[in-house]
Order: C-alpha cells, then structure tokens, then sequence
C-alpha cells in the first residue's frame, strides 16, 4: 500500500494500475473461456508482473531513505504464486492490491478534502496599480505599498490597507461567519477573504509569503504531507510481520508437505490494515478539524495534542476578547485627562502591544492631536518609553512607569480601584514625575469558563493562566474563568520558563495569540495561536491555529484528536486480527490461496471504512445517578447551615459594629467562608458538576449554576481584601459597603443551594 503523497504526475497511478490489472486478468478469464490457456496464462501473468515491478520499485526507493519495505510480504505472495504457477492467484492478488490502493487513492482524497480546499483556494495571481495601468502580476511579486485592486468575487490576495470608501466581505474562511463582514476606508484586510461587493484598491502592508493566509496555506501543506509517530511505529509493527509470515508459511509447508499452505499464509498476511488504517485515520481527522476552523500542523502534533494533561493559557485575547478598552484616565492633579492621553496615545503609537493599540484609539475617538514619538525603547510586557514633543514619557506597569519611585498614596489608591474592578491599568511618567494612569477593561470571553470545564471533564488535569498583569488583577479574571491556579507578573521570559517546568509533569499544551506568544508556544509539547491572525507566526511556534477566533473550538480539537488516535489503534488491532486469524486458519489448509487474497481485500475495505469514521461525529455515554449520592450531596449542604446562619445575621446587623469589632468579625467569617463554602463549591465544580451533566441533556446544561460558582468565588475574594484594608485601616472602607457585600452574598448563596437542591430532587428516580 503506498503512504506517499503522490507528485502531480503520479497521482493517478493507482487508478491505471487497477485498470491494467483488471485488464490483464479480465483478458486471461476471456481466453480461458474460449480454450486458449496459454494467451488466459499470458495475461494473468502481464497483470500480476505489472504490480510486481510497481512494488520492487517502491520497496528499493523507501529502502534507500531507510524506511520500512513494508509491501514485501506482498511481493513474496506474487512471487510465490508465479513461481508455483498458479498464474490465476497470482492476477487476483495483484488486482487485490491495485484495487485496495485505489480505494486508498480516493479515501484520502476524501479525508483530505478540506485541506485541499484551503490550499487550492489561495490566490496565484494579483491586479497592480501601475500608474493609469492595471497588470496582472504572480502574487508573489507584490510588494509592500503597492495598491492592488480586487475585483467582486476574487481572493484578497495579501494584508492590506483599505483604500476604497468601503468593502463587503465574506471572511468564512479564516473566521467561519458566514455573513458578509463591511469594512470601511483605513481597516486593515486579511487575504484569504473574499470580495462580495464592487471592486476594491488595497494597499499591502505585508508581501505574499507574510500575508495570513500564506501562514494558513504553509500549515495546511504540512498537514497533508505528515507521517505521525504513530505511522512510522505502524511501519515498525509491519516489519515484525515479514519473518513472522515467512515462518508461518515455512512451517504449514514443512509439516504438511504442501506448498499451497504457504502461499494462501503470504496472500491473507499482507500488512494493508496496519498500513492504511493509521494514515487514513490521521488525515480524516486532521480534515473533519479543518472542517470547523482548527487547523493541525501535522499527524505528529494531533497525536501529541491527543496526549496532553496540562493547559497553559495567556490571559490577554485568549481567555478574555482582547478588545482591550479605555475605562478612565486617573490623574495626579497636575495634568488634564486629554493631554495625559494625548501623551500616552503619541507613545504608544510605537507598540504593536493590544493596551497600546486600544490608547491610540481612544485616542483618536477623543480626536486629540498625536505626535510621532522618538527615541522609542520597549521593555516587552512591562512599557515603553520615549520622547513626546519636548517631553520624556514613561508608560506601562506601574515598577516600569514610575521607576524608583515609592507607591504612595495615589498610586495605592489606583491600584486599589482597579483590584475592586477587575481592571487593568498602565502608569504614565512625565519628566520624571508620576502624571497618571489608563485604566482598562477587558472581559471574559462568553465561552471561556463552560471551556473549561469541559477541559477538565475531557482529562486536563491542570489548568495554569499565565499573564504580565498584576496579580490582585489576574486574579478576578481566573475566577470569573474557573481557573484553579494562576501565574501573574510574568515576563515573556517567565512564561516560557514556566511551560518548561510543567512539561516535567507531563505533556503541556499552550494557547495564546500566536505572535506575541510564540516562544511560549514553542516552548509546549503542542501551542495552540487564536485567530488566523496568528498563522504566519505560528506555522513555526504552534502546530494548531484556531482560524476562528473562539476558545471552545479548542475542546473540539483535543476532542477529535483523541476520537482519531483510537479509532487508529482499534482499526490496526482488529485488521491485524483479522490477518492473523486469516493466517491461522490458511496454515491449516481450510483457506486457498484464491479465496484469502479475496478475504484479504474485504479486510482492507473494512479497515479503510472503519478509518473513515475519524470523520465523523463521537458520542458519550451516559447513565443515572444513584441515590446513595443524592442523599450525600443534600447532607453536604445542610452541614454548611450554621455558616450560612452566620453569613445572614451579618449580613443585617454588621454596619452598626464598632470599626474594631468589624474588622475581627469581618476576618473570622471571611476565613470560615472561604474553608468551608469555597472549598464545598470548588469540590462540586471540579467533581460533582461533571458527573451530573453526563447524565443530563443538552451541551452544558449546569453552565448557570457554574456561573453561580464563579459569582461566589469573586464576591469572597473583595470581602477578602475588604478584610484586609480594615486591617491596616479601620476606616478605609464604610461598614455599609462592607455590608452590602454581605448581603449580596447570603442572597446569592441561598438562591445557589435552592437551585441545586431542586436539580437533585429532580434526578432523584428512587
């Protein structure tokens, strides 16, 4: 069976040779029928020679790339039949074999065919402006600054900027809308996105082979070329099969002295379901996961991805949108709100960063006149610095923005605003002295906590959030997202450190943006870029491109690489079965030579079709929960009724405590809150929730009561730092605040365990 990705001239050589060997042995049955045995023996001669010489060729190229001759028991069962003159088997084996590679031939050209869509689908050719002159010239040879036109229906052909007044375009294909996306004048154009309106001027900003969707195309290549570890441990396998064969077939023929035993072991032992099943399995799921938007490197980074145990991911455009947004400008009293943005926005002009981009467009909504910055350096994931004007102008994290400077008051103030918003922020220096800060938002995506559950449910063991950010910031955001353990503060240096040091416990897996993290994708056993943005970097740093932009697509992939990899394994273990059993039962003389290379055949089209279910949807099992559970899980909460008691008495009374009273009333049911509730809901979202929504309909069907969860999560941790500031300050924060907090708390507590005890009751079928 051939493994190769045949080259354009040889690409139908399966379907000849099927054709020359049906011919051969079509011409022999003829002859035989008309009484001329020897033209009947000519012909199933000529067909079973024709394969021979195709395999003796084939096995002496892999030989000489040191690769496994794995056809060869193949060519000892034409060889053997030729030499025994049974012309007849040796034209039905050679038909078999033309016709198992064939049906190969077109399988994977069906596995494959999303793949190839991608590929076939990339722009060759470019209309430039030259002048009044309009050219049509290879896409190569575009260059940066060169305005291309596309006409209604083409390929944007390379990253631009829109020059016409607007644009209607379809962008399935990198983001898997299928409405029409407008664009107005200014917006920057991905290529691989198609033009539904009237002709558009593009000006490129990147040539060909840096454009987006030359990244996509190199990934999809490289996916259609690969051999997985898995295939080449297939080939290994297959070799063991030689002498195996040749001693079975050696001895059926020593101990019953009949030659024919040994030829009907060659013809049923040939090795095609170990060598078609894993390849086909590998390329079907490598294209159902192109199929919805997640393009894999290749079969050795499906199968690594199908072993992972650990997720790190970064914060900014992954977890959360990453349309990064301006909240407010704090000030220090000396400077104006706009001019601090306006020297803000000039500086950051000079960084690519999501912060810095989303300060330059507050910027310009506020239309405040910016300067071209000089002297431009940037410390990556701390802050830039340079001259604005006849200013110098720090902006970035606030040790970076105000080095050497103490935190005083005001900056303890900020800082403390944007710990109880869960914003993030950056420090503005001017001449040396603090001026103010940007504060930020940036939510959650809508999918990211319901992701990660059900990575957790899939077998992700850990699950790591890896940001630059503040971790008194980080922390809201891992809450709101279900993340169990959080790394803030970290340079890119740290983060790649990070994802060396977890890949001592086991296979890791990275996801970020796939340009600014790409060595710590790099770093991972798998790295996983969001958005096909990313896909020219991350055809070197990650070996998967999520092309649409969103986290639970990456459930999808561990989901298919998984169902892949064990359809592969099962497929080769009952085809091989199947062999074995054929080879038994043919050493024993109850199968003839004719007859096995016919159950051999069916074999392979039931191997083949097995594979094909890589393809297709998978499904989970699912059953009832018994009562003995039921009755635990209502204990646990009744245990927590003397908490609760608490929580709500002061939740009416805590705002009439004395301030020291407060705030040793405040510290006591603040810990006892966080050992006892915490820990009870963090047991129920990491063990209890998974086991009942197996047994529930519908995809995510406790997302709301998890949502609960996280609520209660983020509302301990700001009565945590309440506890904290009354500690240092008694009068830092009002009690009724404090108490309002305590009230929300009780409230939402309660409506959580009705919600859920209401779900047990209707579970319960006792």
């Amino acid at each position: 069976m051939n493994q190769e990705t045949p080259v354009p001239w040889t690409r139908w050589s399966d379907p000849a040779l099927l054709l020359l060997t049906a011919l051969g042995l079509l011409l022999g049955g003829v002859s035989l029928g008309l009484g001329w045995e020897r033209l009947a023996a000519a012909g199933w001669v000529a067909g079973s020679l024709v394969m021979a010489l195709v395999l003796c060729v084939e096995i002496a190229r892999r030989l000489l790339r040191g690769e496994t001759g794995v056809d060869l028991v193949a060519l000892l069962a034409i060889v053997a039949a030729l030499s025994l003159g049974e012309w007849l088997v040796a034209a039905v084996v050679a038909l078999m074999l033309a016709s198992g590679r064939t049906l190969e031939f077109y399988t994977s050209r069906r596995a494959e065919r999303e793949l190839r869509a991608l590929v076939d689908r990339a722009p060759r050719t470019a209309w430039l402006e030259d002048g009044e002159d309009l050219h049509q010239v290879p896409v190569d040879q575009v260059r940066i600054g060169q305005v291309i036109l596309v006409r209604l229906g083409e390929v944007v052909p390379v990253d631009g900027r829109l020059l016409s007044h607007s644009a209607s375009l379809d962008e399935s294909a990198l983001s898997g809308e299928p409405l029409p996306v407008t664009h107005t004048q200014g917006n920057t154009l991905r290529s691989g996105v198609v033009n539904l309106g009237e002709p558009i001027r593009i000006e490129a900003s990147q040539t060909a082979a840096q454009s987006t969707y030359a990244g996509v195309v190199r990934l999809a290549e490289a996916a259609r070329r690969s051999r997985a570890p898995f295939m080449r441990l297939a080939d290994r396998y297959a070799l063991l099969f030689v002498p195996a064969t040749l001693l079975v077939a050696g001895l059926a023929w020593q101990l019953s002295g009949d030659s024919m035993r040994a030829l009907a072991v060659l013809v049923v032992a040939t090795p095609c379901p170990l060598i078609l099943a894993v390849p086909i399995a590998i390329v079907s799921g490598i294209s159902r996961a192109a199929r919805r938007g997640i393009l894999i490197k290749d079969g050795a980074t499906l199968e690594a991805l199908a072993d992972v145990r650990q997720l790190f991911l970064d914060k900014t455009g992954t977890l959360t949108s990453g349309q990064v947004r301006l909240q407010s400008v704090e000030v220090t009293g000396g400077h104006e709100t706009g001019q601090l943005l306006a020297w803000a926005a000039s500086l950051a002009q000079a960084s690519v960063h999501p912060i810095s981009q989303a300060i330059v467009r507050a910027a310009r909504q506020q239309r405040l006149a910016l300067q071209a910055p000089q002297a431009v350096e940037e410390d990556p994931g701390a802050g830039l610095a340079g001259r604005v004007g006849a200013h110098f102008v720090r902006l970035g994290t606030l040790s970076f923005a105000l080095a050497g400077e103490g935190v005083g008051r005001w900056a303890a103030s900020v800082l403390r605003k944007m710990d109880y918003a869960a914003c993030g922020g950056s420090f503005v220096e001017v001449d040396g002295a603090p001026a103010g800060a940007l504060l930020f938002t940036d939510q959650v995506r809508r999918e990211t906590p319901r992701v990660v559950r059900r990575l957790r449910a899939l077998g992700i063991e850990r699950v790591v959030m890896l940001t630059g950010d503040r971790l008194e910031t980080a922390e809201m955001i891992a809450l709101a997202a279900g993340i169990d353990e959080l790394r803030a503060g970290l340079s890119p240096s740290d983060k790649v450190y990070a994802v060396q040091e977890g890949r001592g416990s086991g296979p890791t897996l990275m996801v970020g943006d796939g340009i600014n993290d790409a060595p710590a994708l790099a770093a991972a056993d798998v790295g996983v870029a969001m958005g096909a943005a990313g896909a020219s970097a991350s055809s070197e740093a990650a070996g998967v491109v999520l092309l649409i932009d969103r986290l639970d697509r990456l459930v999808e992939a561990l989901e298919i690489a998984r169902h892949t990899r064990t359809i592969a394994r099962q497929g080769v273990m009952a085809g091989m079965g199947l062999s074995l059993l054929a080879m038994l039962v043919a050493a024993f003389g109850f199968l003839p030579a004719l007859a096995g290379a016919v159950l051999q055949e069916l074999i392979d089209v039931v191997v083949i079709l097995y594979a094909l279910r890589a393809l297709g949807p998978m499904h989970g099992p699912t059953g009832p929960l018994s009562g003995d559970d039921l009755d635990r899980l209502q204990d646990e909460h009744e245990q927590l009724g003397q908490l609760l008691g608490r929580l709500q008495h002061w939740a009416g009374t805590f705002a009439r405590l004395p301030p020291q009273e407060a705030s040793e009333t405040l510290s006591e049911l603040v810990d006892d809150l966080q050992r006892l509730l915490a820990e009870h809901e963090r047991d129920d979202e990491h063990k209890l929730y998974p086991m009942l929504a197996s047994r529930l309909q519908g995809e995510e069907p406790l997302l709301p009561l998890s949502y609960g969860h996280r609520e209660i999560f983020r509302l301990l941790l700001l009565l945590a730092r309440m506890r904290d500031d009354l500690h240092r300050d008694s009068s830092a924060i009002p009690l009724e605040e404090v108490q309002s907090l305590l009230i929300r708390l009780d409230t939402l507590v309660r409506l959580h365990f009705d919600q859920e005890e209401e779900l047990y009751r209707c579970l319960d079928r006792r």
